[in-house]
């Protein structure tokens, strides 16, 4: 099973490069959906993705119709219209890839898409003083509430020693 999430038509550079350095951290492969409101070039999103767009795990489809066709798996919708949050959600009974779905950030995904998969809507639950949280923030919250519930498959839950080691801290 391997955990994915979707962008469908982003807009924002710094969102999307954001969430490919989450993905490259957490394993997971990015696909985004056209169009896109930015170039899609190491340009832009350099910045943002730091020296870590080399190892970003990513395809790009021309429209929802043509990632359809090339995937297969569980879909699930992020939507401030969802019914149900992440946690009531047993990712771990699924044995097909994970997918999961977030739209554009000024209209989100189409009510047309979300319709039929109802069942497949997710909230993150929040007040009523703000429409959304930030994409970026929303996917790296769905990205570790599904790994957790897996328990981080292939992902070290102490500081690697390619870096500065798990006993860092102990160190003078």
């Amino acid at each position: 099973m391997t955990l994915n999430v979707v962008l469908y038509q982003p807009e924002i550079p710094q969102n999307t490069g954001n969430i490919m350095r989450t993905c490259v951290g957490t394993n997971v492969v990015l696909h985004i959906i056209k169009p896109i409101g930015f170039k899609l070039d190491p340009k832009y999103l350099k910045r943002v993705a730091v020296n870590y767009l080399d190892n970003v795990n990513y395809f790009v489809y021309e429209n929802y119709q043509d990632f359809l066709a090339k995937n297969d798996g569980e879909f699930f919708f992020v939507t401030r219209y969802g019914k149900k949050p992440p946690t009531k959600v047993d990712f771990k009974k699924y044995s097909k890839d994970i997918y999961l779905v977030f739209g554009r950030e000024s209209t989100g995904v189409p009510k047309e898409i979300l319709r039929e998969h109802l069942n497949n809507c997710i909230r993150l639950p929040m007040n009523d003083k703000i429409r959304s949280l930030n994409l970026a923030n929303t996917v790296a919250i769905l990205i570790y509430e599904v790994l957790g519930q897996l328990d981080y498959p292939n992902l070290s839950k102490t500081e690697p020693e390619s870096l500065k080691g798990e006993d860092w801290l102990l160190k003078g």
